[in-house]
């Protein structure tokens, strides 16, 4: 399973990477990860006109899409739509930062969560 990553290097510009989530185990005609330690969850819903200038992550969390995409630019350039149902891990909490904007004016739900 794919995880898009953002993340600053040592000289604070960020950038995009994927991690491949690991299977550990299997029971139940399930595979399952690694049990990843959390400190909670929020929801989370934003506009479809959505477009927050470049901003470095609050701290280390997952972000989940459920119903509608983000547009995520690194400071490299790089630019990811991140869809419905996709997975975000946000690691650039010094550097540059990244922008995110609505995708097609739809509003968004998803699910925030922090991992320090």
């Amino acid at each position: 399973m794919r995880v898009h990553n953002v993340y600053s290097d040592e000289m604070g510009e960020t950038h995009f990477r994927d991690i491949e989530i690991e299977w550990i185990s299997e029971r139940l005609s399930s595979k399952f990860s690694e049990l990843f330690r959390t400190k909670g969850m929020e929801f989370r819903r934003t506009d479809g006109d959505y477009n927050y200038d470049w901003h470095p992550a609050p701290k280390r969390q997952f972000v989940i899409n459920l119903d509608a995409g983000v547009e995520v630019t690194v400071s490299d350039g790089e630019s990811r739509v991140i869809g419905a149902g996709e997975v975000l891990l946000v690691e650039d909490i010094d550097g540059k930062g990244h922008r995110s904007r609505a995708v097609n004016g739809q509003a968004r739900h998803c699910i925030f969560i922090p991992l320090d």
